[in-house]
């Protein structure tokens, strides 16, 4: 007598039969199947019929509208089934595992997400191909958080314990507005002149205890603000920029959000003052996440990025 071991029988075993049978018997239709495997009907008439030789015995009751396994049929085409699906939960989890290890995610404020994060993104694509980057945005009134995502940028103080964080750049504030706003009825020679504009403002988060406001920067430059014409008030910053952009009003501008504006001319400095604002961003991640074959190549990256980008432009300023 001879047995013919485990191994043997697998290398043996009719995997592409086995598939389209499965499919003929799950579907009940050769049509069906077909389309579902994407091959011809031909092609799964005759793998069906080749299991059928290999096996000795018939496993589908043919009929012209549907196709029915057999007693025998039924028993073999649940037991592919069930092999069928473990085998691709199996293959997904793996394939899951896989692409974690080839994903980056980064959180951090919408406003930098758009303006600054996302332009830059691409020159990180193309050198790390292997890596791909998901950015999540948030109001970053909560501190980083273990499973939140693999690198925060946040801004304000740095204070986020039992992490790592490092400081990514810092912040100057000047007032900024489109060039169009400036007419010889309404001019900005001087800071007084803004009583007759409208003064858009940043509504900061109550997490940061020092923001970079008006007050602020017209007490660093010890001047004293008017009474505007109108103020508006805007929850994002990146929403801030975008209604000096349009016209809308004079805005207290701040790096990194608003020097590709003032670079490409959409925006200009009609003052020639600024500050230094006393949050700043900073990098913040797991320290057992340090040397991460992952996250090192994006910190040293943004690191880089960081550290060639302009602060905000010194173009004279533009009297009307």
């Amino acid at each position: 007598m001879y047995y013919i071991s485990l191994a043997n029988m697998i290398r043996s075993l009719p995997f592409t039969s086995l598939r389209a049978f499965e499919a003929v018997a799950r579907l009940g239709s050769f049509s069906d199947a077909a389309l579902e495997l994407s091959v011809s009907q031909s092609a799964v008439s005759q793998q069906v019929k080749a299991l059928e030789e290999w096996l000795g015995q018939p496993l589908l009751l043919r009929a012209p509208r549907r196709t029915r396994p057999t007693e025998e049929g039924a028993r073999l085409a649940a037991v592919v089934a069930d092999g069928l699906g473990e085998i691709a939960q199996v293959c997904e989890r793996m394939r899951d595992k896989r692409r974690g290890e080839r994903k980056l995610t980064i959180s951090c404020l919408p406003g930098f997400a758009f303006i600054w994060l996302f332009p830059r993104l691409l020159n990180f694509d193309l050198a790390h191909p292997n890596l791909s980057i998901s950015v999540t945005t948030d109001t970053g009134g909560r501190g980083f958080a273990v499973g939140q995502a693999d690198v925060g940028i946040r801004y304000g103080s740095g204070d986020n314990p039992g992490f790592a964080v490092e400081p990514l750049m810092d912040e100057v504030v000047t007032p900024v507005c489109a060039p169009d706003l400036i007419r010889p009825e309404t001019p900005l020679r001087t800071v007084e002149d803004l009583r007759h504009h409208t003064v858009l403002r940043d509504e900061f988060s109550p997490f940061t205890r020092s923001p970079p406001t008006w007050e602020f920067w017209a007490e660093t430059n010890r001047l004293t603000l008017p009474e505007p014409a109108r103020t508006r008030r805007f929850g994002q910053s990146h929403m801030v920029v975008q209604a000096a952009i349009s016209g809308l009003g004079v805005a207290l501008g701040r790096t990194p959000l608003v020097s590709p504006a003032l670079e490409d001319g959409r925006l200009i400095q009609p003052f020639a003052q600024s500050a230094r604002a006393a949050p700043k961003y900073w990098l913040v991640y797991e320290e057992r996440a340090r040397d991460s074959e992952r996250i090192t190549p994006f910190l040293e990256w943004i690191k880089a990025e960081a550290a060639g980008a302009d602060a905000i432009p010194r173009p004279s300023p533009i009297y009307i």
